[in-house]
């Protein structure tokens, strides 16, 4: 059934105009550099926020990462050949197929995906109404070029989802503790990479 599925949406691909084509070629690695920008925004948004928001934000790029990692070891431990080359009769992938030995399961694209949206919603909450559609777009994606099974990217996602969900609840506390020790810190690099926090922020619009 997956790789009926994967057929199909090779073949709906295939279908599409060029710029479709073109534009979700650019995408499936573009939306990795978005999610670095988005990470380094809020960043930047929680340094006048309480030492909880910076933590998260913090913590996002960090649970994006070792949600990577294990998606890597997963990769190693189950060997699952690209579909590019294992399914009979599918349109050609629209980029090169990765060589044999980079395996299909699970998508590290959607893993990473998945774990980027859920750390920038707890640390930026509005945001989830555009990482969730990027997340879901940037698996998908993964498809329609032809590079991965439905079940690698839906897999990636849950994954990537679940890890960032473990990390950010280890990780609050203490590097809450951290963030509090940096604001106060006598190195000034250190003490501007942590911001003022919420309270320098709230005097300075209480004088406007």
């Amino acid at each position: 059934m997956d790789s009926e599925l994967y057929r199909n949406i090779t073949d709906f691909a295939h279908d599409m105009p060029s710029w479709v084509q073109s534009f979700v070629e650019v995408w499936t690695e573009l939306g990795l550099l978005l999610f670095g920008v988005l990470f380094v925004c809020a960043w930047w948004r929680a340094r006048r926020r309480d030492t909880t928001s910076f933590a998260l934000a913090l913590l996002a790029p960090v649970a994006t990462a070792v949600a990577y990692v294990c998606s890597e070891v997963i990769k190693s431990l189950i060997d699952e050949e690209r579909p590019c080359r294992a399914v009979a009769g599918a349109a050609t992938s629209l980029i090169a197929c990765p060589a044999n030995g980079d395996w299909s399961f699970p998508s590290n694209h959607a893993t990473i995906a998945g774990a980027a949206a859920l750390g920038l919603a707890l640390a930026w909450s509005r945001i989830w109404l555009l990482t969730v559609p990027m997340a879901l777009a940037m698996a998908f994606s993964r498809v329609f070029v032809g590079v991965h099974y439905p079940h690698d990217v839906a897999v990636g996602l849950v994954l990537g989802t679940l890890v960032a969900l473990l990390v950010v609840k280890a990780g609050t506390r203490p590097v809450r503790s951290l963030a509090e020790s940096m604001r106060t810190s006598d190195i000034s690099a250190v003490a501007w990479f942590a911001g003022p926090g919420a309270r320098l922020h709230a005097r300075q619009h209480a004088r406007r």
